[in-house]
């Protein structure tokens, strides 16, 4: 198998895919659920009360930087996600069960959506580091956007399979769902060989955690650019549930149906950056700098969108752009990280990514409440534009970023970048 799913040709890689669809619906199904029950059944339609639990879902990853990166780096990878994934399927059964039962009150919901971002804290840089160990360096930016693939496809069936059954069952039942999809990852878990892992040294006898992490990058233009660009796009730009959930309910005024709809139209986007990265040989900081541009040019497009149908086309772009966006910065920063190194930087990717939307979550909530969802989406394409300038300030002063024309063609030279990996030395 060659081209932009030759990493399925391992047999570790391809068991573990395999395991991970089913969850992958799961988790968006929850969310979609999880969503609907704070915005329509437990409030009057409160962007804020979902940006907090927006903010206790994502929250502990900021919390927990400190241990969780350590965890990634200095334990067994494999049985790190063993337990995480049970404890994720144990959440989801509770709250599915309190929501069955008629018992769940918006407590119930924040409480449940922290001790998530507890677990997902730690299985989060398990999870992306496990990679390597499945496939080896050779094929890691293929397989990370496979991952990305695989979770975005997902997107495509979960949140309208979830839309359909909270209209038909309730919404308590997609909570059991996604409690059940876990035991595919956890019965992949069990088939993988050993045998075939890309297995390190494991550095126990090492010292240092999270702040050699941090003077690490700190250390590194080309990181510490990605890192800066994450925190804008992470904090104000991957509010999704709040985007969705407000313009389908306060702007649109449709139902569970049509809101599943929207995320599973935005994950046509999302699939089609996920694959497009999977297929380039090399992630490239360039690459980076565009998808912001193109994000915040999405955000601006969405938030005039005067109908249900338009807005759902922007939501494509908006997909498109920000997978891009989040694959690149993974594979660049996984690629020219140091392999002892790598638990570490992509704790703090996640932190930075995920762990902004505490600040940004509630914030997001909060314009979309007093002044519109239309003002919220200006928010982010604000934000996402204020990474591409980063991003655009970075190849200039860093890589010194030259324009010019040739035969009628725009082309850009780049100097090598001072690391191991030549990550975008040239674009035309």
């Amino acid at each position: 198998m060659s081209g932009t799913f030759h990493s399925l040709r391992i047999y570790n890689y391809r068991v573990w895919a395999i395991g991970s669809v089913a969850s992958n619906i799961g988790t968006w199904m929850q969310r979609t659920a999880q969503d609907w029950l704070v915005l329509t059944q437990l409030t009057h339609q409160s962007a804020t009360a979902l940006g907090i639990v927006t903010a206790l879902q994502f929250g502990p990853q900021l919390l927990m930087l400190p241990f969780s990166g350590y965890t990634a780096d200095h334990f067994d990878r494999r049985k790190v996600l063993v337990v995480t994934q049970a404890l994720m399927g144990l959440l989801a059964l509770g709250l599915g069960v309190l929501t069955i039962t008629g018992l769940v009150q918006l407590w119930h919901v924040y409480v449940f959506a922290f001790a998530l971002g507890c677990v997902a804290a730690f299985d989060a840089p398990a999870r992306q580091t496990f990679v390597a160990e499945l496939v080896g360096d050779a094929d890691l930016a293929n397989a990370v956007g496979l991952n990305s693939t695989s979770f975005n496809a997902a997107r495509l069936v979960g949140p309208a399979i979830a839309g359909a059954m909270i209209a038909w069952i309730g919404t308590g039942w997609v909570f059991l769902f996604n409690a059940a999809s876990f035991a595919s990852v956890l019965y992949a878990m069990t088939l993988l060989r050993r045998s075939e892992m890309h297995l390190r040294e494991n550095p126990r006898a090492q010292n240092g955690g999270l702040a050699d992490g941090i003077r690490y990058v700190w250390a590194r233009p080309d990181l510490k650019a990605v890192m800066f660009m994450l925190f804008l796009i992470g904090t104000f730009g991957l509010n999704f549930p709040i985007y969705i959930s407000t313009m389908a309910v306060g702007v649109f005024h449709v139902g569970a149906h049509e809101f599943g709809f929207l995320t599973s139209i935005m994950a046509i986007g999302s699939v089609t950056g996920a694959l497009l990265v999977a297929k380039r040989a090399e992630p490239r900081v360039t690459t980076l700098f565009a998808a912001a541009a193109l994000f915040g040019i999405g955000f601006a497009l969405a938030a005039i969108m005067p109908s249900y149908g338009l807005f759902a086309l922007a939501l494509v772009l908006l997909g498109l752009s920000a997978q891009t966006f989040t694959t690149t910065a993974n594979g660049v920063l996984q690629l020219s990280t140091a392999p002892e190194m790598r638990g570490r930087v992509m704790a703090l990717f996640l932190a930075v990514t995920l762990g902004g939307t505490p600040l940004g979550g509630p914030i997001i909530g909060y314009v979309a409440d007093v002044f519109g969802p239309r003002w919220a989406l200006a928010v982010g394409a604000v934000a996402a534009l204020g990474a591409a300038l980063i991003g655009l300030r970075y190849l200039v002063v860093h890589r010194r970023l030259r324009i010019s024309m040739n035969a009628g063609r725009l082309r850009m030279s780049l100097m090598a970048p001072r690391n191991h990996l030549h990550l975008g030395r040239s674009a035309s």
